[in-house]
This record gives C-alpha cells, structure tokens and sequence, in this order.
C-alpha cells in the first residue's frame, strides 16, 4: 500500500536546546485516518508543521506521498490542506467571501463559484455562505476553515487540533463532514489531538506521543490489548505509596502491571474480581485506606497513562459520537 507519510528518525531542535521531536519513526498508509495523541508540548504541532513544509527537519528524513519535505515543498503543498489551531479566517467578511480570497491564492481555475459553492455544500455551509464569519459558531468557523483546504482537492488533509475548544455536539457535525470527505474522495487524514475519545473513535491507527518521542503506535484495538486484562482503579487516601507496597502487588497472582498516580492506583490483571480483595489487604496491612474501588477493561486513557505515565482528560462525550465512528471507519 502507497504510504501517505513516511518519517525515519525525526528531529527538530529549536535554539540548540528545546528538542521538541527526538527520533520520530512512523508511516501512514494512503486513505487512512491517523492519529496523533499526545499532551500539550509533546511534539504534535511541529511534527505536523515539518510535514506541511512550514519547518525544516534539524535532522532525519520525512516524505509525503513519496516526496521529500525539504526538497519538494512547492510539490507537496499542492497536495496538501493544513487547518491550523489557530483561526485562518477572516471574521469580518462572509464565508463565501473567504473562500474567494482563497481560491485566488490557489489559483483554482475558473469558474470559482461553481467550486466554492460546491465546498460550501460538502461542508454544510450553504444557507449561511453569504453571512459574516463573526456570525457564526465555533464548529461553523472550523468547518469553514476546513472548506478552505478543500478548495484544491488535497490528497491529505492535516488538521491540527481540528475541535479545539468546540462542545460535543459540534465536535460530531465537524467529525461527519470530515467522514463525507474521506468516503468521496479516499483522502488521507492527518490529526493531532489531546482529546482521548477523538483519537479512540475516528482514527485507524493512533500514534502516542510524550517528550518528542512516538511511545507507541497501533490501532485501538492493539493499543488496548497491548496493556492487557482488565483495570482495577482504587482510590487512595494517601498518594505516598512505597515501591516496596507496589513490588508486593506486583506478587500478587495474575498482576501484569501497578500504576500510581495522583487520582489512585491502576492495577492491570488477567482477573480484576478475585484480585481486588488481596490488593486491598497488601493496602491495608501497610496502613493505607481505600475510599473507592472500580473495575473496567482497558481505555486509551489507560494506555497512554502506561506507555507516556500521565492521564489526560478525554474532552468528550463517547457516546455522542459513536455513530461518526462507523461512518468514518468504513472502507
């Protein structure tokens, strides 16, 4: 399969000093959806920024569709659309006013009504195009934003932190317009995200990153399988547990691995139910009360806490978007 991205030993230093990518290794398959999950400062945005030809490499080699981001930038940003975090609309203007601003920078041949009328339409914009952007919400300005990179057709969509700030419900209406896209046109994309149900739900493969490195990479299904069993989640009164309280967990039969935190103790096992009782009398013999106890199956929250050691916060309703997932995932 044709590879969208290919990175090989990444790395970007800034200054001499700050190295915001250390050794970045990962491929992309064309048509997929890919992740990148990772908190903020981990290295997402320059990742991205390398691969749109905004930053030069200090060292290693990125390519996109097979060509190189140093030497074919002119090649590569024919191909691409970028949505930034930032805002990259004019509020001033209407929606139809900023996509003319952008066709004249693409050059999209004539006729451009006809093309921004049509993008308009893909991204569900069509009643309010004549309207000024200040009018709309924050999911009909990251929708707009999107219309813009489609003005050209782009094989790969890069969108850095795409839902940013939005609430749930137009978190969705932006997921389902980028779901239309990729089933019209097999385009391939590219996301950074910190919200843990946007990398759970959309993507076909997720990369997590932490300090500039990739942690790991798999799909969900791998990610969550590869920390194993079930969790048990305790609630702790005191967060000052002894390395030799965790070895004796770690004893215990059927621990695969303990994780202390500031909100508990995770205990991944083959058989959550006959272990909680032991866990919590090797807690108990060393003075330490329980105030909670829960068991589920693996989550990417539990994942990214094992293989990066923080949690981060999820951003997101599962529920209200499990439906853009099997649209997306689709093909």
């Amino acid at each position: 399969m044709e590879h969208a991205v290919d990175v090989r030993g990444l790395t970007k230093v800034y200054e001499g000093k700050v190295r915001a990518l250390d050794g970045v290794d990962l491929r992309v398959d064309a048509g997929k959806v890919f992740a990148v999950l990772g908190p903020n400062g981990a290295g997402k945005t320059t990742l991205i920024r390398i691969l749109t030809t905004q930053l030069k490499p200090t060292s290693g080699a990125a390519s996109v569709f097979g060509l190189d981001v140093v030497r074919d930038g002119a090649k590569i940003r024919r191909l691409v659309g970028y949505v930034p975090q930032e805002m990259s609309v004019w509020t001033d203007i209407s929606g139809y006013e900023n996509l003319l601003v952008y066709a004249k920078i693409y050059n999209v041949p004539s006729p451009k009504k006809r093309v921004i009328e049509d993008v308009l339409g893909k991204m569900g914009l069509s009643d309010v195009g004549n309207q000024l952007v200040k009018t709309y919400s924050g999911g009909m300005i990251r929708r707009l934003e999107i219309a813009c990179t489609l003005l050209t057709k782009p094989r790969i969509l890069f969108l850095d932190e795409p839902t940013i700030g939005l609430d749930p419900s137009a978190r969705k209406a932006v997921w389902e317009e980028l779901a239309s896209i990729r089933e019209e046109h097999g385009s391939t994309i590219f996301f950074n995200t910190h919200y843990m149900d946007e990398a759970d739900l959309y993507s076909d493969e997720i990369a997590i990153i932490n300090g500039g490195k990739i942690v790991k990479l798999g799909t969900t299904a791998e990610l969550k399988r590869s920390v194993g069993g079930e969790v048990i989640m305790l609630g702790i009164e005191s967060n000052s547990v002894k390395q030799d309280t965790l070895n004796e967990i770690r004893k215990l039969n059927s621990v695969n691995d303990v994780i202390i935190n500031n909100s508990g103790l995770t205990v991944i096992t083959k058989d959550a139910e006959s272990l909680l009782p032991d866990v919590v009398e090797v807690l108990r013999e060393e003075g330490i009360s329980v105030t909670n106890a829960s068991i589920t199956k693996p989550t990417l929250d539990d994942v990214f806490q094992k293989y990066a050691g923080i949690r981060l916060e999820s951003g997101g309703r599962i529920s209200d978007v499990t439906q853009t997932r099997r649209m997306i995932k689709r093909g």
